[in-house]
């Protein structure tokens, strides 16, 4: 099945809302450092998030690898803490010597079929999951390759990959990164670009505030411009913190999304863990709380 080009013309011309932006808070778990992943759901719930991403290194040295039954386990344990499993992000960061856009033609096929596999867990964590596909020193240009043929091989590798995840009922979430840490797709229009030409509807892309930090266009705009292909929202200020620790306005960002009904999760991921988890976490949610009604009182009745 492919993406229409009906689909994409009908949700462009979505009216503007009169109602405030549905906030569905998740949160990703390596927020909560130092803690198990019983404990960070704990700490998810009590400091007011509903959704859970995790980060598969988190799990273990090898997370491809973890028996059935302990899938289970975690799956169990996210429903038993009254939280939504969201998905997978920062995939390919255990085990090392992965790298899906190297020529080492031997390195890419096993680390595409790792991939493979961590849809698989995706998968069996919970149900209507995503992989967000960031991982810039696993897929930037390497070994003398130029960054067109990186770029190329990171494409065909995802392309490859849709059918498992649409039997799976996984997405898989192209994420432009900003130039310092990858360069192999830095931009949302490459990364949308990708997902036209692959045209499968288990690939589509999300919008990351602080890996938009080299953008031109102002990211409210990127957001009602490309608002179809949209299907995950991380926050974090463009230094890393938690939302609400700098001086990034989210509000406008909050309006393009309310105005284009966006309906899905906005997950905080940090990138600096001060001063600790459950603080964060907190600050976070209550400052995105704020921003969310201040955008209901601008774009309501």
């Amino acid at each position: 099945m492919s993406i229409t080009r009906r689909a994409i013309l009908g949700a462009m011309a979505a009216p503007r809302v009169t109602a405030a932006l549905p906030l569905r808070l998740a949160v990703c778990n390596e927020t909560f450092q130092g803690m198990g992943l019983p404990a960070a759901c704990d700490a998810a719930r009590r400091t007011g998030y509903t959704g859970i991403e995790i980060a598969p290194f988190t799990l273990g040295d090898d997370p491809a690898a973890i028996p059935a039954a302990q899938r289970r386990e975690i799956r169990a344990l996210i429903v038993e803490k009254g939280l939504t499993y969201v998905g997978l992000h920062a995939i390919l960061t255990a085990p090392r010597e992965l790298h899906v856009t190297t020529p080492d033609r031997t390195v890419r096929e096993r680390s595409w079929d790792y991939v493979r596999r961590l849809i698989d867990l995706c998968a069996d964590l919970g149900p209507n999951g995503i992989v967000v596909f960031g991982s810039g020193k696993q897929r930037s240009a390497t070994a003398g390759s130029s960054v067109a043929d990186a770029t190329k091989r990171f494409e065909d590798g995802l392309s490859s990959m849709a059918p498992a995840a649409a039997q799976r009922g996984v997405m898989i979430l192209v994420e432009a990164l900003a130039p310092h840490l990858s360069n192999v797709v830095t931009s949302f229009e490459q990364a949308v670009a990708i997902v036209r030409r692959i045209g499968n509807p288990s690939v589509w892309t999300m919008f990351d505030t602080h890996n938009a930090v080299a953008e031109a266009t102002p990211h409210a705009e990127l957001i009602r411009r490309y608002h179809p292909y949209i299907r995950h929202v991380h926050v974090n200020e463009m230094d890393g913190r938690y939302p609400g620790a700098g001086d990034y306005d989210f509000k406008p960002v909050l309006g393009a999304l309310a105005e284009r009904l966006y309906q899905g999760w906005l997950s905080v991921e940090v990138f600096d863990f001060r001063p600790d988890g459950v603080t964060i976490a907190r600050s976070a949610a209550r400052y995105l709380r704020s921003r969310a009604l201040s955008v209901a009182r601008t774009y309501g009745p």
